[in-house]
């Protein structure tokens, strides 16, 4: 199954609308990507692995990391997918970059439906 950044949203924000606070949530994230870091830092070896799955561990600590962002999202009213969107053609403009996120999508869209 596949989910949209709108969906995702519209979920968080029925999840945490109730007595979701944005700081609390801003400090989860903080914490998620402390584990991110140190997940990433035993996959290059600088932190010692044992037997674990790390990349099974990268994933969840991303979603993590993409469930609390998108959720102070929410709380605050931000639509991230006009933001993301938004901000990638203002970065492909300075960036010089081939083609920006919009396009790309849309060009990926075409593709699939011939």
């Amino acid at each position: 199954m596949k989910i949209t950044i709108d969906e995702l949203q519209e979920y968080l924000f029925d999840h945490y609308k109730n007595g979701g606070v944005d700081q609390s949530l801003f400090m989860k994230l903080e914490e998620e990507i402390g584990e991110v870091a140190e997940v990433l830092n035993k996959k290059a070896g600088r932190k010692s692995a044992d037997q674990e799955d790390l990349q099974t561990q990268l994933g969840n600590e991303l979603a993590d990391v993409i469930h609390y962002t998108i959720a102070i999202a929410a709380l605050n009213s931000i639509d991230m997918n006009d933001v993301i969107i938004s901000k990638d053609k203002t970065a492909s403009i300075k960036y010089n970059h081939r083609v920006n996120l919009e396009q790309f999508v849309k060009d990926c869209r075409t593709n699939n439906k011939e």
